[in-house]
């Protein structure tokens, strides 16, 4: 019966950013309140039949009232964290070491219910008549979000809102603005450090800069809640960063002495850290301990330069230097890595960016998976089965030979027709494109730098985007205001 009243707290959680956004005070006590009376509820032994029905009932009804979610929000909400921090857990962990393994149990009960809310979303949108593709009252909220606009009208971004250019000189290989964040965005440098800008209020600032690596900055991610980043850099450590005052929580040394070279967070449990490296090894890291996780390493055939997991959190795959994919299951209370399948995009060339998606738009449900591989292509990938099997969709052109280049899908999944994805580029463009339109895919083309664009990142609402290129300049563009 637990489970159940934790799937409903799952599903309460996942939306409520959007209750009274002006009162995050209300929202945090509307949860724990929440949380309070299932927990009463739950001990009266209700028929578990009814209670199955109510958390159905609940999921259709709130995916009605409020539209889908962003990718992002889903990760965040679906580990029913409360008001709990990464931090809180970390120093939870360290004091008591038997929770780890009623941590793991309830995360794996939290993957069960994210993977019920994906069923739910599935038969709100096929309950639909046939042809509907763009429903009207009920998609309100979603259609607001993008803009109630075309395609190429929600992504014409074009003014620069702001340039920071504290790491001129040394490229920038890796940004990426806060979980369901509008104005707080990090990013990592080749000189050593990373810092973490906010862009509200006016003017836009460097809030904190991150010291401590002896050597470039190679990758880095947020946690879930944002108190937290993992970074790895080439002098052989992952490091653990509070992006409050930037301290150093931890560093922990990569065993072979071997260049780190990308990290994520596991999606469902931020104790858990995937870390790859030169070694063509990628292991799974439990940073509350700084340990390495049994059964959580696995070899390449190439150095490691990007991860992404799925949304459940169920798939890893990982892009090497010599052109290939591997998928991998994780098991969720164990942390053990199975290699299940292995794709070569083309031999010799480097994977060097892995995004996953589990649906980009009511006209494009396959799980998807978006690659740059130095092959002067962008590369959309349909994930074909439980195993993480890749069949390629589509590819777009973009001038990409030799630079580690990455692209995102968009944060929000609307009811507008087509989909849209972004991509750096050898050319110093930013590229939008279309993966849903045959011809003329290319939506929008923005030019301002003055090197090869290596990342791009949006917002949670999709009106501010971030470019970094190999000069060390960030760009910040808005979307045109209609």
């Amino acid at each position: 019966m637990a489970a159940v009243w934790q799937q409903v707290l799952a599903v309460d959680a996942r939306y409520n950013a959007y209750r009274t956004p002006t009162f995050p005070q209300f929202r945090t006590q509307y949860i724990r309140r929440r949380s309070q009376l299932l927990r009463e509820n739950a001990k009266c032994g209700f028929e578990p039949g009814l209670r199955r029905q109510y958390l159905r009932l609940r999921s259709q009804l709130l995916a009605l009232r409020y539209g889908p979610l962003s990718e992002q929000s889903s990760f965040r909400a679906s580990s029913v964290r409360s008001s709990r921090t990464t931090l809180d857990r970390m120093e939870d962990f360290e004091e008591d070491p038997r929770a780890q393994g009623a941590r793991g149990h309830r995360r794996s009960v939290s993957r069960g219910s994210y993977q019920l809310q994906a069923q739910m979303n599935r038969a709100v949108y096929d309950e639909r008549p046939p042809g509907s593709l763009v429903p009207t009252s009920v998609a309100e909220a979603s259609r607001a979000m993008a803009g109630d606009t075309t395609l190429s009208e929600n992504y014409a971004f074009a003014g620069m809102h702001h340039i920071f250019d504290q790491h001129v000189d040394s490229a920038v290989p890796r940004l990426q603005f806060a979980n369901d964040d509008k104005h707080l965005l990090a990013c990592c440098s080749l000189d050593g450090t990373l810092s973490i800008m906010t862009l509200s209020p006016s003017p836009p600032s460097v809030k904190v800069t991150l010291k401590g690596h002896g050597g470039p900055v190679t990758d880095f991610a947020w946690s879930l809640s944002n108190d937290i980043i993992v970074s790895t850099s080439l002098d052989g450590t992952l490091r653990i960063w509070n992006t409050e005052d930037g301290r150093c929580i931890r560093e922990v040394r990569d065993p072979e002495s071997s260049e780190l070279l990308c990290c994520t967070f596991q999606p469902m449990n931020n104790n858990l850290t995937v870390v790859g490296n030169s070694k063509h090894h990628l292991q799974v890291v439990n940073i509350s301990t700084g340990k390495k996780v049994k059964g959580g390493s696995s070899k390449l055939t190439g150095r490691v330069l990007s991860l992404s997991f799925d949304a459940p959190g169920r798939i890893l795959w990982a892009g090497d230097d010599r052109g290939s994919i591997f998928s991998f299951l994780f098991d969720m209370a164990t942390g053990k890595l199975t290699k299940a399948k292995r794709l070569v995009v083309s031999e010799g060339s480097s994977i060097c960016s892995i995004s996953a998606r589990s649906w980009i738009s009511r006209e494009a449900r396959d799980p998807s998976l978006l690659v740059n591989a130095c092959v002067n292509k962008l590369l959309l990938y349909r994930v074909v089965d439980n195993d993480g099997t890749l069949q390629l969709k589509r590819s777009f052109p973009i001038q990409h030979g030799s630079q580690l280049v990455h692209s995102i899908f968009c944060p929000l999944m609307s009811f507008r027709q087509g989909a849209c994805v972004v991509t750096g580029s050898e050319d110093a463009c930013v590229y939008f494109f279309d993966v849903e339109r045959n011809t003329k895919a290319i939506v929008n083309k923005l030019q301002g730098h003055g090197g090869p664009v290596l990342d791009v990142s949006f917002n949670c609402d999709e009106s501010l985007l971030a470019s970094a290129d190999s000069t060390g300049m960030v760009i910040i563009w808005r979307r045109e205001q209609k």
